[in-house]
């Protein structure tokens, strides 16, 4: 969500509990003694021109949906102060130019690249794949209209109680991004218990891990 993260963690017995936390330590404090945490955002940056072959295996899974996966930019290009300066940086880089959409969650991402250690139990996500794995005989429509919300509850029912987990939710959050951090707990579990499908595995220019668990 906008200026800050939703949590669900999601207990063994699929109980929800709700907080809303302003960075990515907080996101971390908050999920303290989890088994594993899912986060839908970049771990890991390219260094060089190269698309994260995560990204590239994710939108092949995706299909029609691929415009939901952006290309992830090098860490260069998120330092620049301006939407101007990193575009040109991009070029330099890349060969082209970022999206505004990519700029503007820039700050999420340096978040979580600045941490001095990233514990081995936080994994990147991909809410949209998770729940066409959840659902794969599903037509998703968009997630921000009320059909595409609906699909994507009846989905996530799938797994867990989806009407007691959005029966008391944190003021401020948006009914999509509750649905993406559900769908992100589903995949965190199952990198928990060792079912999670890895895509692109590699590790980004500090020897991190850079992948995608569904």
């Amino acid at each position: 969500m906008p200026g800050g993260w939703v949590v669900a963690r999601v207990g063994a017995a699929g109980a929800v509990t709700w907080t809303v936390r302003p960075d990515a330590a907080a996101v971390l404090a908050a999920t303290a003694g989890c088994a594993a945490v899912g986060v839908d955002i970049p771990l890991g940056l390219p260094a060089g021109p190269a698309r994260r072959a995560c990204d590239v295996d994710t939108a092949a899974a995706l299909g029609r949906a691929r415009s939901s996966v952006f290309a992830c930019p090098p860490r260069a290009v998120l330092a620049a102060g301006s939407y101007d300066a990193a575009c040109a940086v991009a070029r330099a880089v890349t060969g082209r130019a970022i999206s505004l959409q990519s700029f503007h969650i820039g700050a999420k991402i340096r978040e979580w690249d600045a941490l001095a250690d990233r514990p081995a139990h936080v994994v990147e996500v991909h809410p949209e794949l998770a729940l066409r794995r959840l659902a794969p005989d599903v037509d998703f429509a968009p997630k921000k209209t009320a059909r595409g919300a609906g699909q994507r509850i009846a989905a996530l029912a799938r797994w867990l109680d989806a009407p007691a987990a959005l029966a008391d939710l944190p003021a401020g959050a948006r009914l999509d991004d509750v649905l993406d951090a559900l769908a992100a707990a589903w995949s965190a579990r199952r990198w928990a218990d060792g079912s999670a499908e890895i895509l692109g595995p590699e590790v980004d220019d500090r020897g991190r891990p850079m992948f995608v668990a569904v």
